[in-house]
């Protein structure tokens, strides 16, 4: 293989891959990539066994072929040269590395070696989509996953097909979220209900390597695996087995206590008050009937106490409630409108937090039981 590639289109390309490459007594070759050519591309590609990342990257090919080489000391390498033109060449199973003023040889491995990126059996089950819409839908989910061992269902992000919708959803058991989508925001070929649970590695790879700028994105789904892909990218991952819990059950009907507030001031009271929130991570929140605003108070031991006051709509009884602040937090970033309505029913059942004018995405958190 001899090549000539922009150090930029190469540090780009390597970016996007080394995420997933890890330590592996067992198989040591994945700490390695492999970089070959096909079909006038080049190609690098690294994998875990359990995600596989391959991305294209345009370069001068004057040979074919392909080695594997140790991620870390090429990606050294490359972040710290200054010359923008790069030549790459393999002899016996070695990278020569060359631009105008250093040289260096990487020992490699022969790609037979290297781990077979799996494929799709079935090219015919795919949901085209905008990389904005999928990457603004996910991020607005994927704080409320957690990795579990004991519950590996709960591991990953549920994808819920419908045909005239696609739902996004992820829990950890003290919270959920849950983003809609509707038919008129993708294409698919899928003609029938699809319930799948992708990992949160491969959901978090997806968010952090897809650009909002890049149009589309397919999505391919078998029975055992996904695969995300557009023209120069292809994430491919096993999905999780087992049933994602029916968290229809918990979502509430109809709520006791309604709040309408202002997003950044709930934001910026939680985080001031937080100041003194002491291991146990509580914040209060008093609503009054009658009134005109709400109170959010926390209180440290050894340390002291604090209350914010914030102008609010309130319809229904008065309570106090507790929440996990972080948690509280996480709902509130992930809407977008400059007002959100909280649902209340009682200070021990699930509390619904949603935007007043988009239906398509909610936020449940369970407060902390009052003792």
């Amino acid at each position: 293989m001899k090549l000539i590639i922009l150090r930029s289109n190469l540090k780009e390309g390597l970016n996007k891959i080394d995420k997933i490459v890890g330590e592996n007594l067992n198989l040591p070759i994945l700490k390695n990539f492999l970089i070959e050519t096909t079909d006038n591309k080049i190609k690098l590609s690294a994998t875990n066994l359990e995600l596989a990342i391959t991305n294209f990257i345009s370069g001068k090919i004057i040979e074919e072929g392909g080695l594997t080489i140790p991620i870390n000391i090429f990606s050294s390498i490359i972040n710290n040269l200054q010359t923008e033109r790069i030549n790459l060449e393999v002899k016996n199973n070695n990278l020569i590395i060359k631009t105008d003023n250093y040289q260096a040889k990487i020992q490699g491995i022969k790609k037979e070696e290297f781990p077979i990126i799996p494929k799709i059996n079935n090219e015919q089950n795919f949901l085209e989509i905008s990389t904005s819409i999928l990457k603004q839908s996910l991020c607005s989910i994927i704080s409320a996953a957690q990795m579990s061992n004991i519950r590996p269902e709960l591991n990953g992000v549920f994808f819920d097909f419908q045909i005239n919708s696609l739902k996004l959803a992820a829990t950890d058991s003290f919270r959920l979220s849950e983003k809609t989508i509707s038919n008129n925001q993708f294409k698919t070929q899928i003609n029938k209900q699809l319930k799948t649970i992708i990992p949160l590695k491969t959901i978090q790879e997806v968010i952090r390597i897809i650009k909002e700028n890049d149009d589309k994105i397919l999505i391919y789904f078998d029975a055992n695996q996904v695969l995300f892909k557009n023209n120069d990218l292809e994430i491919i991952s096993r999905l999780i087995s087992g049933d994602f819990p029916d968290y229809q059950a918990i979502i509430p009907e109809s709520t006791e206590t309604e709040i309408i507030i202002n997003r950044e001031q709930l934001i910026n009271a939680v985080k001031l008050t937080s100041t003194f929130i002491d291991r146990l991570s509580e914040i209060k929140i008093s609503i009054k009937e009658k009134t005109k605003n709400i109170e959010v108070y926390s209180t440290g031991q050894g340390v002291g106490e604090n209350q914010y006051l914030i102008p609010a709509k309130i319809k229904g009884p008065s309570l106090e409630i507790v929440f996990n602040w972080r948690f509280l937090l996480d709902g509130l970033k992930n809407l977008n409108s400059e007002d959100v309505v909280i649902g209340l029913n009682g200070n021990n059942k699930p509390a619904v937090i949603k935007s007043p004018d988009d239906i398509s995405y909610f936020y449940i958190i369970m407060p902390i039981k009052s003792s």
